[in-house]
Parts: structure tokens; sequence; C-alpha cells
């Protein structure tokens, strides 16, 4: 049987959570098309000649399941709703708030595939509480090109990867101290650093930042991270959920002012410690080398790279299941309506129901 996919995104980073997921559609000689309901994941696809610009279009397509990398997705597109997530839980807020930030019931999916034990866990307690939605481990689409791991020898001078988040208060790219530190080390050749910003940060703090290429500093204006976590020796960061996906290579990583003391990160607070920092990190601790092991078996235990895979099995399997067992989705009037604003489509249509293809014996 041939199905009609949907992936469905709002910004660029986004876009690499699909790609190994269109692959692996199309490798299946499925169908699959993609839509943002915003302008920064439209201009990522604009190359694309499977995209929906209008929402009308995607109504008409009638995917039978939806992939969504976003916090919310259309009542009135057909199809099995599938949350795959946008990133890790990056652990960066109080505990209460982190876990109803990451964790948050919004009452529009059927499927939550989740990253690994530490996400299903949080889910299922969830699902007890809401009983009208199903959780299955997967793994994650993003990292699949991660994998095989690969033991490469150390740079000369090495590698460190620069990634930041975007909210003011969380990250290293407005921190003057740090901007001088690592202009210092980068043209004295200590290092060799790469850099991405989170799309969402100001042009003015991006050209600053680019003002720094060199011999040894090169900035990156891309989303597509994996490729630079390879060649990286080490990376330094603040918050961003970019860091728990380096860490699945067991790889160190040096924190600016993380809002909690983790184990398996290395974390300072004076732009100084800088230098010293990722010299250390760069012996790989044993005792650090050890709890980022215990974390990546607990956030992401797959390194087979076909996350994706398991994806899509989950998927089409969970689409043609009797779900009479779960409850039906909430009414979410005031959301519905927010999401009909935002698009420009209003309908009272809403398939409130969980979407099902029945199988030819049921």
């Amino acid at each position: 049987m041939s199905y009609n996919f949907l992936i469905y995104i709002s910004y660029s980073y986004a876009v690499p959570i699909g790609k190994p997921l269109e692959k692996e559609i199309n490798r299946r000689g499925h169908t699959v098309f993609w839509y943002s309901d915003l302008e920064d994941g439209k201009k990522a696809l604009k190359e694309k000649n499977n995209l929906f610009i209008d929402i009308k279009d995607v109504v008409k397509y009638k995917p039978d399941i939806v992939l969504t990398a976003t916090n919310d997705v259309p009542d009135f597109i057909s199809g099995l709703k599938v949350q795959i997530f946008h990133g890790f839980n990056a652990e960066k807020r109080p505990e209460k708030k982190n876990t109803f930030t990451h964790f948050r019931i919004r009452g529009f999916f059927d499927l939550y595939c989740t990253q690994g034990p530490t996400t299903t866990k949080g889910f299922l307690e969830q699902q007890k509480k809401n009983n009208h939605f199903e959780v299955i481990e997967t793994g994650w689409s993003k990292v699949d090109p991660i994998f095989p791991l690969s033991q490469m020898a150390q740079s000369t001078p090495p590698v460190v990867m620069i990634a930041t988040t975007f909210t003011e208060r969380l990250s290293l790219a407005y921190n003057d101290a740090v901007y001088n530190e690592i202009e210092r080390l980068s043209t004295h050749g200590i290092f060799n650093f790469i850099m991405v910003l989170h799309p969402k940060l100001p042009d003015a703090i991006k050209k600053k930042w680019k003002k720094l290429n060199g011999e040894y500093f090169t900035y990156h204006d891309t989303t597509d991270l994996i490729p630079l976590f390879k060649i990286s020796d080490i990376m330094f960061s603040d918050t961003t959920s970019a860091i728990q996906e380096f860490l699945i290579q067991k790889k160190p990583v040096v924190t600016f002012n993380h809002t909690f003391n983790h184990n398996y990160l290395i974390n300072i607070t004076d732009a100084e410690a800088i230098e010293p920092s990722i010299n250390s990190a760069l012996t790989k601790p044993k005792t650090l080398i050890d709890n980022i092991n215990t974390l990546v078996n607990n956030i992401h235990p797959y390194f087979d790279g076909k996350s994706s895979m398991r994806i899509i099995d989950a998927s089409i399997s969970f689409l043609h299941k009797d779900k009479s067992y779960l409850k039906n989705k909430p009414l979410n009037l005031i959301r519905k309506y927010k999401i009909r604003k935002r698009l420009g489509y209003f309908t009272l249509k809403s398939f409130n129901t969980h979407y099902t293809i029945p199988t030819k014996n049921d």
C-alpha cells in the first residue's frame, strides 16, 4: 500500500530532522511533501520541488501521515499526526518548568515517536493523565547521519565547534568577554574554531561574530550541524539543545554559564576559563566520558542510524491500528482558532478523532 506523507515544520533548523525521513519515505516508494507554516522554513525549503506553499494545497493533498517537528499542527489536515520533535530536552530551566515545557501536551498529536528512555518516560507519565495519544520509542531522525560513529585522531590544532542558543540571557553570543577571548585564541591559532549561530539570533550579533573569520575561525551559516559535529574534537556552547546532539558522539562539551552543573559537561562562568577548560576537555577525562555515556544511553541509545526507519514503521503500523482504547483529542478551541488565524484558513473541519485506515481484515 502506498501512503501520502507530509513533513510539517516551522523553522529552518527542522529541515535536517525531516531529510532522513524523506530519504526513508522515498526509499519505500511512498509520496512525500513538505510544508512550513513560517517564512523561515519556507525559505530553507525553496529549492525543493515537493513543497506546498499554500495551506489549501496541503488540505487537498489529504496526507495519510503528518510528521511534525513543531509544537502544534493544524487539526483540519487529514492524517495521523506524529510528533517527531525539534530537539532534545535541553535541560536548561528549573526542574518544574523544564518538565512542563518539554513534556507539554497540546492535544494535537496521535503519536509521539520518542527519542530515548528519558523522553519516553516523560510522555508515558503524561499519557496516564491524558489518554488520547500513543507513545512509541524510535530514536530521532536528525541524528541518523551521525552514525556510524567515527574514531578520528585529534586535529592539529584541535577543532572546537561553537554553538549557541538564542535567548539573550542564556546565549554566549551576546557576551563581550567571551567574544574577546575567542578573538584572542583564534588570532594565536591555539585552536581552530568553527561556529554556528542559532537562526533566531539578531543579524547584528551574527555580523559581529562573522568579523572573526580568518585562518583559525570560520563562521558557518547553516542548520545542518552534523557534518560540523563530525570534524570537531569538542564543543564550546551555552544551553542549546545541540549539546545533547553533539554528546551522542561521546565527545566532550564545555559550557558557559549553563543553568545546571550537569556532570556530563565542563561548565565555566568566566571567559578566562575558556582556554584551560578546552584543554581539559581535549584530554577526555574518564569520569567525564563515563558520565557522557550514561547520558547518551538515557537520551538516545540507538547507534544504528535507523531511527527514521523505526519512525516510519511505527507511523504506518499505528495508522492501521484500532485506536478505540484512546480518548478523543481535546476540543482545543482557542488553539485551533489561533492556528486558523495564523494560516489564514478558516474551516469548521476538524479531525478530532484518531485518524485510522483500517486493514482489509478489520
